[in-house]
């Protein structure tokens, strides 16, 4: 794929539905954090629902289906208690090569900043909350990992993981990017930090990877945010791979045109037409977050 064929950043007029829809109305009600694959033909989808007012924080990650990639059935439901976490952000589904399926969550350490890595696997999608668990990347005091972006390639499995300091009380918000490297996808060897922020940009504050939407030239898209007071309303644009490290573009980031601005954790699912869907968490007049999906 050339340059000039890149799927550019997906933007929100462009013919966006709503997939699955914030949990209630208001700020903090969400809907999103996505990942999605398109396996035989299905379109497997796994989100996380919050719903900070009744329940506090991310409540549940969810594991649907649809044939078309817009009208999805739930078939599977993890409730943080059955990890004894205090919340959910991205999860990750995986169809492994021997046929079974895996689930990646990040989890909240309960009274705390620190998060960590999860896992369920099960022989279907449907018994993934009673599947065998492993505790994938632990943290520990210093660093803080969530949100996953989880590859399986030619050479082996790759991980683009968010990772949060947590050195600093108050700063914990900060994040940047690093890359692992695994032969199974469970256990990880951490290749270094592949993508910060960058002083007086609009990422400022942090760069998470959030979708791989090329191989040549290796092409990511991320979210970020200029400060703290942006947490949870972080923007996206895309990075490219130098050799070394990911390099952002000079472009302007894509949001959302209504509330906070919200435009993130978007996640990229190739077509066999050669488009690509995407699904986006995205901000709505009200201040909650849809799941939302397009196509390219």
């Amino acid at each position: 794929m050339s340059v000039e064929t890149l799927p550019p950043v997906p933007s929100y007029d462009e013919g966006v539905r709503v997939v699955v829809p914030a949990p209630d109305a208001g700020p903090g009600n969400w809907a999103g954090a996505a990942s999605a694959v398109l396996v035989d033909g299905t379109f497997w989808l796994t989100y996380r629902v919050r719903r900070p007012l009744t329940e506090g924080r991310g409540v549940s990650v969810v594991v649907a289906r649809s044939a078309d990639g817009v009208t999805f059935e739930p078939v599977a439901e993890v409730h943080r208690k059955a990890l004894g976490c205090e919340s959910f952000e991205r999860p990750v589904l995986v169809a492994l090569p021997d046929g079974r399926w895996r689930l990646y969550l990040s989890c909240a350490t309960p009274d705390s900043k620190h998060w960590w890595v999860d896992s369920l696997t099960a022989a279907s999608p449907d018994g993934l909350p009673s599947g065998e668990r492993q505790v994938v990347l632990p943290g520990d005091d210093a660093l803080a990992v969530k949100d996953p972006v989880v590859e399986q390639t030619p050479g082996g499995w790759r991980m683009w993981l968010c990772c949060h300091p947590l050195t600093e009380a108050g700063q914990e918000d900060r994040m940047a990017t690093r890359l692992l490297t695994s032969a199974d996808g469970l256990a990880w060897d951490d290749q270094g930090e592949v993508l910060a922020g960058r002083p007086g940009r609009w990422d400022a504050r942090g760069a998470r990877v959030t979708a791989v939407v090329a191989q040549q030239p290796l092409t990511v898209l991320y979210d970020g945010r200029p400060d703290a007071a942006s947490n949870w309303h972080e923007t996206t644009g895309v990075a490219r791979w130098d050799g070394i490290r990911l390099v952002a573009d000079d472009e302007d980031p894509v949001a959302s045109p209504f509330s906070d601005g919200a435009w993130r954790y978007a996640s990229a699912v190739p077509l066999p037409d050669g488009r690509t869907r995407f699904y986006v968490e995205a901000a709505r007049p009200d201040g909650a977050h849809d799941l939302v999906t397009l196509v390219r």
